[in-house]
């Protein structure tokens, strides 16, 4: 072999291990660290950008990138705040998000005028007295002290100014003229207060009238009075935008409502002021934002500034931390139920009211649904007649429930109807 073809070859053989050792390489690269990561393109253009690198995105020796780990969702514990008790609640559910001595019966002052317009506002329901209805206003009335919305004795003033008199003004004359309209004095009237406070599970409640002016027998306590906030909410939407009115006019004199966070924040629209020396200053909020409605209650804070930001800061809280989803919109149908005897074989069977649950941020996912339910019926069947109730679960504790009920009404059936049922059951 001549010198020339001798070098020829070498050079050939150099360039070829040049090309084959590389890829040698990384072929024991990847067998090494045994999968390479879909995103490795993009996290090597992170690097090679003047932004710094993420500790989750640096690669290994290797040069692979390390597993990404995203955390779960966390709640905070709840603001701490210097009062005697609060509560946060979502309304939709009934839920209590957060709460400090929830139970504790305290002096609740003018945060009572909630319980007033409450009976006030289930009278009108009920057709028993009218918006336009003149009241007569009582030297009781008149001498009533505390706050005012300013009545004259012996005049007549029209049931809707004196609802606005109460919730705007806080106004303890407004509010013994409507009690002696609607019971015919204050005492019975604080029986209805009492009667009604017992039939939406308010234990820790006892009214003594109907202003919240000092008495030792006059109590009630966080949680009950977002009970109480609730069904004002829910049970009578066309007089709840009184408590959203920022001023009230009557008699030349321009007051306005004392609940701060109707000014501060825009989807606070309500709900009540209260203050005695023994109470200390009290907040019943509420507001509504991406169709989320949470409900605060603080009592005995140190000032009426301390009062609206505590509500904002427990408000704020529950808006970022918790979520409500409707799982089942209203008249949603879940099931058939069997009837022996009716004018038809079955009835549907679901919940009349929208079926909502309050969970973390991104814990939804996660909730687990349970329905229980009666296996047949014996006609006559009324709409509403309760069938059995519907929970929802996350590792196995209940975070709702509510009842499952007929959709429809099911008669007794005639001897056709009948029959004809009976025959079709043995076919089933």
């Amino acid at each position: 072999m001549t010198t020339r073809k001798l070098f020829f070859r070498l050079t050939t053989l150099t360039l070829a291990a040049c090309t084959i050792w590389p890829a040698l390489c990384l072929a024991q690269n990847v067998t090494d660290n045994a999968v390479i990561p879909v995103n490795t393109p993009k996290i090597a253009s992170l690097q090679n950008s003047s932004t710094p690198t993420p500790d989750a995105l640096k690669t290994n020796a290797n040069g692979v990138a390390n597993k990404i780990i995203i955390p779960t969702t966390t709640v905070p514990p709840p603001p701490a705040l210097n009062v005697k008790a609060y509560v946060l609640m979502d309304a939709a559910t009934g839920k209590i998000l957060a709460s400090i001595n929830p139970d504790e019966p305290l002096a609740p002052a003018s945060l009572t005028k909630m319980m007033t317009s409450y009976v006030v506002s289930m009278a009108l329901k009920e057709g028993k007295i009218h918006l336009t209805d003149l009241v007569p206003i009582s030297e009781k009335s008149w001498r009533t002290g505390g706050s005012k919305m300013f009545v004259k004795i012996g005049t007549q003033v029209p049931v809707k100014e004196l609802m606005q008199g109460i919730i705007v003004d806080s106004g303890n004359d407004a509010c013994v003229a409507m009690a002696e309209f609607v019971a015919g004095s204050e005492d019975a009237f604080a029986n209805l207060m009492n009667q009604t406070a017992e039939a939406l599970g308010m234990t820790h409640t006892h009214f003594i009238d109907s202003t919240g002016l000092p008495n030792p027998m006059h109590h009630s306590s966080a949680d009950d009075l977002a009970l109480l906030a609730r069904a004002l909410v829910y049970s009578f939407p066309e007089d709840y935008q009184w408590y959203s009115q920022k001023w009230f006019v009557y008699n030349g004199i321009r007051q306005p409502n004392r609940n701060r966070l109707l000014w501060r924040d825009a989807s606070a629209d309500g709900i009540k002021t209260g203050h005695t020396d023994e109470a200390g200053y009290c907040l019943v909020a509420s507001a509504k934002r991406n169709g989320t409605r949470l409900i605060s209650v603080v009592m005995g804070a140190p000032t009426d500034a301390a009062r609206a930001d505590d509500s904002q800061k427990l408000l704020d809280y529950g808006f970022r931390f918790f979520e409500t989803h409707v799982v089942y919109q209203a008249n949603t149908e879940l099931a058939q139920v069997a009837v022996s005897s009716g004018a038809r074989a079955k009835v549907r069977a679901g919940v009349l009211n929208p079926f909502v649950v309050s969970v973390i941020p991104g814990q939804f996912n996660s909730v687990k649904y349970q329905i229980s339910l009666v296996k047949s019926l014996q006609a006559p069947v009324q709409k509403g007649d309760v069938l059995g109730e519907t929970l929802a679960q996350i590792n196995g504790k209940i975070i709702a429930k509510a009842p499952v009920v007929a959709l429809e009404s099911d008669p007794v059936g005639n001897w056709w109807q009948k029959i004809v049922n009976k025959v079709g059951s043995w076919f089933k």
